[in-house]
């Protein structure tokens, strides 16, 4: 058997992980445009019809805590291939849901399926990329969950203009099954992984629990976890109402309304490929507050200025700072617990996802009394304040004296 370039085997994993990953933030934002059309279909109102977000929210966050261990044990490029071929199924499910408790059973089980993609993919970065090189190379990994938060709208908006909103599940069930098929061959040239073993006489669960107490052992990781549900909560409360903002506002079609939201991942992606020169420019305590800032500015706009232009603008200004924001609190993700790593971003994960279903159902209940346009600014202020917060107890933390 032909050797392989070792310098080559990351590169074609991270690039089918990153594939998978587009297909879960897809999965995800799919529903975002076409809330209306769920909506009139099922004869519920604009707040229930948001729950098919929610659902599948919380039922990724919830199951981070179940897969990271289960990544460090059995292998954490195997659990990501095999949720991917169970993923493949709940899309269908999605799609042929015949009424909407169905849909909201079928959005939480796509939920709990796609749960240990990501989390489980930077884990898996973190043991074979040295610190020093992980946050470009996130980034770069993150391409494909980037612009799978940003083509999930387009695909749903463009769907339930032309197709239905059902159509959109069929295709994200085809890209998940793609995915799957290409881990099954990286996989194939990669070396065994180092696992985790179950300690002797200890459950499932109380691996689990340890794991998690072991992250969480030492203030800083709380500090990061912390972070990310409240930048979570804060940033998608807005986020997920942001292309109904937009054709209520504008009187977009919901194709052109998925469309705009679509440049907030490319903001995204434009900050992946300059990540390498923005993080040795800025360093990791001037990203998050220059990421904060483009955040708020973005989403004020996007609130404020009676102009579609202006709004694109917004959105792609907020989607760059937000990435700047989130790939630091990645970053630093990776390193609170390295023996534990699987567990460590999954606990991430579970809170990052967790903060997004609360903010979503908040937001979904604001909009009773408030307007979009309100609960753009809103998610504006809350979100430069998180990351500013972040920021300071960052520098605080380097430099304080060293025990």
């Amino acid at each position: 058997m032909t050797q392989r370039d070792p310098a080559a085997v990351p590169v074609a994993a991270i690039a089918a992980m990153s594939f998978a990953a587009f297909a879960s933030a897809a999965s995800l934002r799919v529903t975002d445009p076409s809330l209306t059309r769920i909506a009139h279909d099922f004869d519920v109102s604009l707040n229930a019809a948001s729950y098919a977000i929610t659902a599948f929210s919380l039922a990724y966050g919830l199951f981070q805590i179940a897969f990271g261990p289960a990544g460090d044990r059995f292998g954490k490029l195997r659990v990501v291939n095999g949720v991917c071929w169970l993923s493949v199924g709940t899309a269908l499910l999605c799609a042929w849901s015949p009424n909407y408790p169905a849909l909201l059973v079928a959005r939480a089980a796509s939920g709990l399926a796609a749960a240990a993609i990501l989390p489980l993919s930077m884990a898996w970065i973190g043991d074979v990329v040295p610190y020093h090189q992980r946050q470009p190379v996130l980034a770069r990994f993150l391409t494909g969950q980037i612009l799978g938060v940003a083509s999930g709208g387009l695909i749903g908006g463009y769907a339930a203009d032309h197709f239905g909103w059902r159509s959109a599940f069929l295709l994200i069930a085809a890209w998940f099954g793609v995915a799957a098929a290409m881990l099954v061959r990286v996989r194939r040239g990669l070396p065994p992984p180092v696992l985790v073993a179950l300690p002797p006489g200890q459950s499932a669960l109380g691996h689990t629990l340890a794991s998690m107490r072991d992250v969480t052992a030492e203030r800083w990781p709380r500090v990061v976890l912390a972070t990310v549900c409240l930048e979570g909560a804060a940033l998608f409360g807005a986020f997920a109402f942001a292309a109904t903002h937009v054709h209520l506002r504008f009187g977009l079609s919901l194709t052109l309304s998925g469309g705009v939201a679509l440049l907030f991942g490319l903001g995204g992606l434009a900050f992946a490929v300059a990540s390498r020169t923005m993080v040795g420019r800025l360093g990791e305590v001037r990203m998050p507050v220059a990421g904060a800032l483009l955040i708020g500015a973005g989403f004020t706009v996007l609130g404020v200025v009676p102009s579609v232009v202006a709004a694109s603008a917004g959105l792609a200004v907020a989607g760059f700072g937000f990435y700047m924001l989130h790939n630091s609190l990645q970053t630093q993700a990776t390193q609170m617990a390295p023996a534990r790593r699987g567990a460590s971003m999954s606990l991430f994960s579970f809170c990052y996802y967790v903060g997004q279903s609360v903010g979503v159902a908040l937001a979904g209940v604001l909009l009773h009394v408030v307007s979009t346009s309100v609960l753009m600014v809103g998610g504006a202020v809350a979100v430069t304040a998180v990351g500013l917060n972040y920021a300071r107890l960052r520098a605080r933390r380097d430099s304080a004296p060293v025990a």
